[in-house]
């Protein structure tokens, strides 16, 4: 579905991604872990158009995407969840939702997957005429996740999805993953929480200053020392 190939990424003189390949199938969650500023918000703003590289390739169901426009590549079904609340603060949470599908033509399957988030997310049925910016926190990123699963994205890349969240709100966001997974939605995942990245992930690989460190099945990364020790220091502790 989605295949990076020796991608290279700079914000001036700063190369943020040296060559990187990794690959997502169809219907298969990958986690993408590592430090702070190893690159790993870099390379989904690379597969969404909002960074461009400065050499190597992006290829979403086989078609180079790395020369298109965001706009074009949203169209083409690659929807990015970037961290922080991204919502639409001045309109309210049906407003917010309809957005998200606003590229689709097909209104019964609208009004079906919108029953289907709100089944997802019970707290947003009930304040579907209320303006996003009064939620709390942790209920404008359920917006936001909720937004971009009315796309129907054929990839959803999130990027800390439980960042800042309370715990409870943490477990639900990693419940929705889970469930997104055994449906078979394809997912880039960019988590600070390894533990839980890991065990909902198919696969995973390391960006470590810009670079792949390491990559494989994600049970085989959760026990790796290298991974726990060099890594992701005490996180999966």
């Amino acid at each position: 579905m989605l295949a990076v190939e020796d991608l290279v990424v700079r914000y001036g003189e700063i190369e943020a991604l040296r060559g990187v390949s990794l690959e997502v199938r169809a219907g298969e969650t990958v986690a993408l872990l590592g430090a702070n500023g190893a690159g790993k918000t870099t390379l989904l703003r690379a597969v969404s158009g909002l960074a461009r590289p400065a050499a190597g390739a992006v290829r979403f169901a086989g078609e180079a995407i790395h020369g298109l426009a965001a706009e074009e590549i949203v169209r083409r079904g690659v929807v990015h969840l970037p961290e922080g609340r991204a919502v639409l603060v001045t309109l309210t949470v049906r407003e917010n939702l309809a957005l998200g599908a606003y590229l689709r033509r097909e209104p019964a399957g609208i009004r079906r997957d919108l029953d289907e988030v709100l089944a997802r997310f019970p707290a947003l049925a009930a304040r579907l005429g209320q303006r996003a910016g009064t939620l709390s926190g942790g209920e404008q990123r359920m917006l936001a996740l909720a937004r971009a699963l009315m796309a129907r994205p054929r990839l959803l890349m999130l990027d800390e999805p439980s960042f800042g969240l309370a715990p409870h709100l943490v477990a639900e966001v990693f419940r929705i993953l889970q469930a997104l997974r055994a449906e078979g939605r394809t997912i880039l995942l960019v988590e600070q929480n390894a533990r839980q990245a890991l065990r909902c992930a198919d696969r995973a690989y390391v960006l470590e200053t810009g670079s792949i460190a390491l990559g494989g099945p994600a049970a085989g990364l959760c026990e790796d020392p290298r991974v726990q020790a060099a890594y992701l220091g005490t996180w999966l502790t």
